[in-house]
């Protein structure tokens, strides 16, 4: 029996964490660590769906995803950081699950059709791609997870996840309970570039390892708003990302800043690049704690090594729990008896 709710919320291992996963999920999964048991999973059979041939590249973004994770504050003693291949159980449901979901119904799934579109998959899409829905199902279900922390681009993802919820217990046991989603305070981060979505496919991104000159560049390049020529022209703040930034990042001290800059703006009273140099001061001071806690774990790899071991382990014991009532469920426990 579990303890208390658990959490079961991950990262795709194909690159560093940037500011919008930290404001989808991570936020959300560090501030309630405490109240919930939380497995956090390093999910690099998801990142070989589409990186099958760089197999490099997803086993260096585990341990820089992991560094990302406890820079944020993401604490050991409090949460379990595992490794999602290491977790064979979760295969093995999968597998399970493949049988209580149609093609077609794979294909309707509104964050799969888009990843594809994005990717230029078409026709060629790989059956592991297509199929992540119903791993992505398998992954929460091994942990039999009550909450799942996420980014609203994740809905479609959790709703199948509750179809096949409905569908296992109505054809063998009531196993599994339905799990929710809990998005972050901001659903959707912009790209730097205007974008809806800020992406390290798109490399639209800031990066939590970013150093202070590097989010200096990268915030002087940003999109602002094309039709402001000149400081003079008053504009809208409201599509503008860097307002965006402002707004989600800044703290109670820099509120009144702010909202003065907003003022001027619309009036033409102030330039975009006075306005990038106070989201450059208030980014800044966001990362700075972010990039010492980093800087601690990367002095120590031994350590960062130990904590996924002991996270694995404990991951592993969980799912071979949940896949043994799972084939009880299904009469495929040929052995209990003998």
């Amino acid at each position: 029996m579990k303890s208390k709710k658990r959490i079961l919320t991950g990262d795709r291992t194909t690159g560093k964490l940037h500011l919008g996963h930290y404001v989808g999920t991570l936020e959300n999964r560090v501030k309630l660590q405490g109240s919930y048991e939380t497995y956090i999973m390093l999910a690099d059979v998801q990142a070989l769906t589409d990186n099958f041939a760089d197999p490099q590249k997803v086993r260096e973004a585990v341990y820089e995803v992991t560094l990302d994770n406890l820079a944020v504050g993401v604490d050991p003693n409090k949460s379990v950081l595992f490794i999602q291949s290491e977790i064979p159980q979760i295969a093995e449901l999968t597998v399970f699950f493949m049988n209580l979901v149609t093609l077609a119904r794979l294909k309707r799934n509104p964050t799969v059709k888009a990843e594809m579109q994005q990717k230029g998959f078409g026709s060629h899409v790989p059956v592991g791609f297509l199929n992540y829905p119903i791993s992505e199902a398998a992954d929460i279900l091994s942990f039999r997870a009550d909450l799942v922390p996420a980014g609203n681009d994740q809905a479609p993802m959790l709703e199948q996840t509750r179809e096949i919820v409905r569908k296992f217990n109505a054809t063998y046991q009531n196993v599994f309970a339905e799990p929710e989603i809990k998005v972050g305070r901001v659903p959707r981060l912009v790209g730097t570039d205007g974008n809806a979505k800020m992406s390290k496919s798109l490399g639209n991104v800031i990066y939590l390892s970013d150093s202070a000159e590097v989010v200096k560049q990268k915030v002087m390049k940003m999109y602002t708003n094309p039709v402001r020529k000149h400081a003079h022209i008053g504009a809208s703040t409201k599509s503008n990302p860097v307002f965006l930034y402002l707004d989600v990042f800044g703290t109670k001290r820099h509120s009144i800043r702010i909202t003065q800059l907003k003022h001027q703006y619309v009036k033409g009273e102030v330039g975009d690049v006075e306005v990038k140099e106070a989201l450059i001061d208030v980014l800044n001071e966001f990362l700075e704690p972010i990039r010492k806690r980093r800087a601690y774990y990367e002095k120590r790899p031994e350590l960062v090594i130990q904590i996924l071991k002991d996270g694995t382990k404990k991951a592993q014991k969980e799912a071979a729990a949940t896949l043994k009532q799972v084939k009880r469920a299904m009469q495929l426990d040929y052995f209990k008896d003998f």
